[in-house]
């Protein structure tokens, strides 16, 4: 471990007794085998923190939120073997999948279905030998969710975390470990999006506006963005949207037709993506597809939320619902970095508030009220 870590840092702890964050001085944590300490430069503000802080996703409690981070690499857990790609002192992203690499669905590629991510980090707020390598000032249990961002330093599996080249900003870099990273693997996993494809993004928050960069960047057109909020479409277009419809007043389903030429083109469109989660705009999203499309649904729902699908549309005019919870962390996360070196992910137009360590609850308290268009990210210098 470096000399230059100091031993305690300070951290964003999502209380036991209710939904806020309260700043705390706890002990600096410590990596393991096949793990790297990151000293946090920027951590986004994600709507999937929230539902966790409402208390609308079952997960432990005292924690620290917070899932896609940028950092310096700082020190590598003792007896790690030689890590291809990353040396102390890289800047570095991290994504909110840390796969495991050796689980079934590791061993085949399939990152995003990593089953010690989500039965032990997303149950049980550990890494995979069972334990946090987060502590209260006490010594007692901290859970981290993912790697727990929302901190000055944090632990993440080696295989988390990839290069950020040195053109690329730093603090607004850190989305990339979620907003982007989520809208790779709706896009060119999930959607498996062509070009010349016409898409819809219903709602345009900080995982739509990703998508909406990624489709542009798959050759996407026309790229359909959908929401209630004026300044959220208005960010859209600037991000890359050919169409906005605001569907508190216009009907969606009518006005994509329209835009995707009615009975010339298709009725509808090939891919709709739906980023909010909620059982109205889920079955909104099926109401915009052509004949054979594709329905992506990458919104986390509140608790036991439900969506009725019709069955006869889903069967007669071949429709295809799929889940998209992220991408496969070794393999797209690199090509993730890879689009925002070329330009076709503009993180700085994505992020459009930031936040200090010490005001992070009052960052998640906007994303509760609506006000963050995009994304926000809590700085930690």
């Amino acid at each position: 471990m470096t000399a230059t870590a100091p031993r305690t840092m300070k951290a964003a702890v999502l209380r036991a007794d209710g939904p806020g964050l309260e700043i705390l001085e706890v002990p600096r944590p410590v990596p393991r085998a096949g793990e790297a300490l990151v000293k946090v430069i920027a951590c986004g503000v994600c709507h999937t923190d929230l539902h966790v802080m409402k208390g609308e996703v079952r997960f432990p409690r005292p924690a620290v939120m917070g899932h896609e981070i940028s950092g310096t690499l700082v020190a590598f857990g003792d007896d790690t073997p030689p890590t291809t790609g990353l040396a102390i002192g890289d800047t570095v992203i991290g994504a909110f999948i840390m796969p495991c690499g050796d689980c079934p669905a590791c061993s085949r590629g399939r990152d995003d279905l990593c089953a010690e991510f989500f039965g032990q980090n997303r149950l049980n707020g550990t890494l995979y030998d069972g334990e946090s390598r987060l502590s209260m000032p006490d010594g007692s249990f901290l859970a981290m969710y993912s790697m727990g961002g929302l901190a000055e330093y944090a632990v993440v599996p080696i295989t988390a975390l990839t290069r950020l080249p040195d053109d690329l900003d730093p603090v607004t870099s850190a989305v990339l470990g979620c907003a982007a990273f989520t809208a790779y693997g709706a896009v060119h996993r999930a959607g498996d999006v062509r070009p010349g494809e016409a898409v819809a993004i219903v709602a345009v928050g900080g995982v739509g506006s990703g998508v909406v960069q990624m489709a542009r960047a798959a050759g996407a057109d026309p790229i359909i963005a959908i929401d209630v909020a004026d300044d959220k479409l208005e960010a859209a277009m600037a991000l890359g949207a050919t169409h906005t419809v605001n569907s508190r007043e216009t009907d969606a389903a009518t006005a994509v037709r329209e835009i995707t030429g009615g009975l010339g083109r298709g009725l509808g469109v090939d891919v709709a993506f739906e980023a909010l989660g909620h059982p109205a705009t889920f079955r909104q999203a099926i109401g915009l597809l052509a004949d054979g499309g594709r329905m992506v649904a990458i919104g986390i729902a509140a608790g036991d939320a439900a969506a009725e699908v019709e069955i006869t549309p889903l069967v007669r005019r071949g429709y295809t619902i799929t889940g998209s919870f992220g991408a496969r962390t070794r393999e797209d996360l690199p090509a993730v970095v890879d689009i925002a070196a070329a330009g076709g992910f503009d993180t700085a137009r994505l992020v459009t508030r930031r936040y200090t360590l010490d005001n992070a609850d009052a960052a998640y308290q906007a994303l509760a009220r609506g006000e963050i268009t995009g994304r926000a990210v809590v700085v930690m210098d």
